[in-house]
């Protein structure tokens, strides 16, 4: 977690960002798993990025943000961003999952708030009409933050 933090742009290396980032691979995947188990799903990685999530990041927002796009490339060190690479390149998917948070809108909760990460990843990863709850979500949160 901390290298991929510490490759983006300042403001995106905090606390509170990696304490979420950690709980959403921690909720999504258990870090157990790299690919759905269900084959007609397309999410990737710890973090459980849907193909066209990552592909529209790309496309609409890291593009216009150099300092950000430089940083993500630097990660791959040559590799193309592809979504492939969320199976293959754990930093590089970490560093996507920050680059999703930072993108949303909404604030990020306070440090060691648990039950506000599950919340914003309820809103703002998994989306309301995912199949995920929130408050079953916070004892994910909490493991990542007493890690």
């Amino acid at each position: 977690m901390r290298p991929a933090l510490a490759a983006l742009p300042p403001a995106l290396n905090t606390l509170s960002r990696m304490q979420g980032v950690l709980g959403i691979g921690n909720k999504e995947s258990g870090y157990r798993y790299l690919v759905q188990t269900n084959p007609a799903e397309t999410a990737k990685g710890f973090w459980q990025m849907e193909t066209a999530t990552h592909d529209d990041m790309w496309r609409n927002f890291i593009r216009y943000r150099p300092n950000l796009q430089a940083a993500l490339l630097g990660i791959l060190s040559g590799a193309k961003p592809e979504a492939a690479r969320l199976v293959d390149r754990p930093i590089y998917a970490a560093a996507m999952c920050a680059v999703h948070t930072y993108r949303s809108p909404d604030a990020l909760p306070a440090v060691n708030d648990a039950a506000g990460w599950a919340s914003f990843w309820k809103r703002d990863y998994n989306t309301e009409g995912g199949a995920g709850v929130a408050a079953e979500a916070v004892p994910y949160f909490r493991e990542a933050m007493e890690a």
